[in-house]
């Protein structure tokens, strides 16, 4: 997982200053989101969901990610936490609870140890909420996936199991929905020299097949549909340092598919972070696509930031435009970059 503090911070310049880590909440709402900066909730913390995943249910947009707070200067706690959160226009965030506050589960771990990634699924046919996540020992050895369930979106999920997706190493994870309501998981196992795209089973509780293998050696593997075509994110493995991550599309989950290219200058390395979804978001006059980037703080890990940002895409070509403060419109789809007074 790369572990990186925005190099270029003087892209944000100018557009929102917070005067201390835990600022007071304001009384109007939010009307815009600034990739790189501190993002209060409705309690006025800094938002902990690194890592994460967005789940839309109705008109309510979850958002799952690990809770780092307390962990500074470096420091990893001994507890694991994941956290949710509750928005209805995607720039303003309610903190609902810590959905997973837990030590090592029933898998033999030691302590401290790793619980990363969050990605929570609805079932439709159990009803149930299925939280996948990266889970390992401190040595980054034990290399399997956790599975925690909950009866609520935002209820306490519990330790259902752990086991290695088609018997193969798995760290970095991602989701994907198809269309037809089918869950897959993206897995990246480093002994392949790449990363797999595979089908949960009816209850969401296992890996029922292997839909597709590539051999790249990315991780932080996001998955969008757009236009009858499917996208693929993922990022080199340069330890803490970013990197330039990549896209290739295909007709079908299962590819072929295309040559992997950048998605942003490659010198800007992604604008410090690390892609962990793509978010689509359809409204009554567009479909629009929000990369969901982490830039990670490892000597600092609640300080994280996040990089959210609409991507150009459309006809095999994916982009993530300079970073900007922006704003959206969940209903229309429609985003609009803020221009500065």
């Amino acid at each position: 997982m790369i572990n990186h503090r925005l190099p270029l911070l003087s892209i944000f310049v100018g557009l929102v200053f917070f005067a201390s880590f835990h600022a007071e909440a304001t009384a109007s709402l939010r009307s815009s989101i600034v990739p790189g900066a501190i993002w209060p909730d409705d309690r006025g913390h800094h938002i902990q969901a690194h890592g994460g995943g967005i789940l839309k249910l109705d008109d309510t947009y979850y958002w799952f990610g690990e809770d780092r707070g307390g962990e500074r200067g470096g420091k990893k706690a001994i507890e694991r936490k994941v956290a949710c959160y509750a928005s209805k226009d995607l720039m303003n965030w309610e903190f609902r609870r810590q959905v997973i506050r837990t030590g090592p589960p029933e898998s033999g771990l030691g302590v401290p140890f790793v619980l990363e990634r969050p990605k929570v699924f609805h079932n439709a046919r159990t009803g149930k909420f299925v939280m996948y996540v990266h889970l390992d020992d401190k040595a980054y050895k034990l290399a399997r996936v956790g599975v925690y369930v909950s009866d609520t979106v935002d209820g306490d999920y519990t330790f259902v199991r752990s086991f290695r997706p088609l018997n193969e190493e798995s760290r970095d994870i991602g989701q994907f929905v198809d269309d037809d309501g089918s869950a897959y998981l993206i897995f990246e196992a480093r002994p392949t020299n790449g990363f797999f795209i595979a089908r949960l089973s009816d209850d969401y509780l296992d890996v029922a097949e292997k839909v597709c293998f590539v051999r790249t050696r990315l991780e932080g593997g996001a998955l969008v549909k757009y236009d009858g075509l499917y996208y693929m994110i993922g990022s080199w493995m340069s330890g803490w340092a970013p990197n330039n991550n990549q896209y290739a599309t295909a007709k079908t989950l299962a590819g072929p598919w295309s040559d992997f290219q950048d998605i942003a200058p490659p010198e800007t390395k992604t604008y410090g972070s690390q892609s962990t979804l793509m978010l689509k978001v359809v409204g009554t006059k567009k479909t629009s696509v929000i990369f969901m980037g982490d830039i990670w703080s490892p000597a600092d890990h609640q300080d994280g930031r996040y990089l959210w940002m609409p991507l150009e895409i459309g006809k095999g070509r994916l982009w993530l435009p300079e970073p900007r403060e922006w704003s959206i419109d969940v209903k229309t789809g429609e985003t609009r970059v803020v221009t500065p007074k």
